[in-house]
């Protein structure tokens, strides 16, 4: 047995390096085990979606246009991509400059094109945005083969998801307009995300656009759902088609999307040229 300690007698010479260096020590908010833990999912839910919220709100981005495509659409790649490219650029471009997103709102941003933050599709509308002299946002997510934000989206505005419910909340939360140029099953999953909470009153009335009428009609049959009764006739009006910039962006201003400027920045916008003397 170890002997009682002697109270006359005064240790000096002990050390608490243990305790110092004990993961119980370190402050919660920095002990990144404890954070990394299964039950701590919950906490970091809620950083991912206060981190780019507090960014956002500090740039007065009040309403987006999400942009979805293709990773693989490449400006060197051969056509359609190419093209899908192209037009994709040139659309973001356009809703940049007549938009809202260059701050003719007050203190608050419209408009604002927000992408997957990823190549292809992604890139070429964080790239038009960027020609405009506009932000745009890049919502990026933690691949297995990781993805690297592209070149164009604005870095105050480029984030990083681990978890896809998160991102998918902060895509939907400020969408004003959802555009889908052709894409797989990543873009697939992200049109009919948006679609489901039309449908389903979850989310506003917001125009949803898709590009290459040709593409989408090859590869769903929204008709066929609806005569087989899945879909009420009316669903397939939740959607729009669109072969060119400029008639996507004719689509959006008809539906809506300048609604939240006011009257005087919405004339200010109309006046510009399309092209914006590019």
């Amino acid at each position: 047995m170890p002997s009682p300690p002697d109270a006359s007698s005064s240790d000096t010479t002990a050390s608490n390096a243990a305790q110092m260096t004990s993961p119980s020590f370190r402050l919660a908010a920095l002990d990144q085990d404890f954070l990394l833990d299964d039950s701590m999912r919950g906490v970091r839910f809620l950083l991912e979606y206060a981190k780019a919220e507090n960014a956002l709100r500090d740039w007065g981005v009040r309403s987006t246009i999400v942009v979805f495509g293709s990773a693989r659409a490449r400006d060197a790649a051969p056509d359609p991509q190419r093209r899908w490219y192209a037009e994709a650029r040139k659309f973001a471009y356009l809703a940049s400059r007549k938009g809202g997103a260059l701050h003719s709102n007050g203190s608050y941003r419209d408009n604002v094109i927000a992408t997957g933050g990823g190549p292809g599709i992604m890139e070429a509308a964080n790239r038009g945005a960027h020609d405009a002299g506009a932000p745009s946002i890049g919502f990026n997510i933690t691949l297995p083969h990781e993805q690297e934000p592209n070149a164009y989206s604005t870095p105050e505005l480029t984030f990083r998801f681990h978890y896809f419910a998160m991102r998918k909340m902060h895509l939907a939360m400020r969408a004003n307009a959802l555009v889908v140029f052709p894409g797989g099953f990543g873009t697939l999953d992200e049109l009919f995300e948006l679609l489901t909470l039309r449908q389903t009153g979850k989310a506003p009335p917001i125009p949803i656009a898709l590009f290459d009428q040709t593409y989408w009609r090859s590869i769903i049959n929204f008709e066929a759902m609806s005569k087989m009764g899945m879909v009420d006739r009316s669903d397939l009006d939740l959607i729009t088609y669109a072969d060119t910039a400029e008639d996507l962006w004719r689509q959006l201003t008809e539906k809506g999307v300048l609604n939240r400027l006011s009257p005087e920045a919405r004339i200010r916008l109309q006046e510009i040229p399309e092209d914006g003397g590019r």
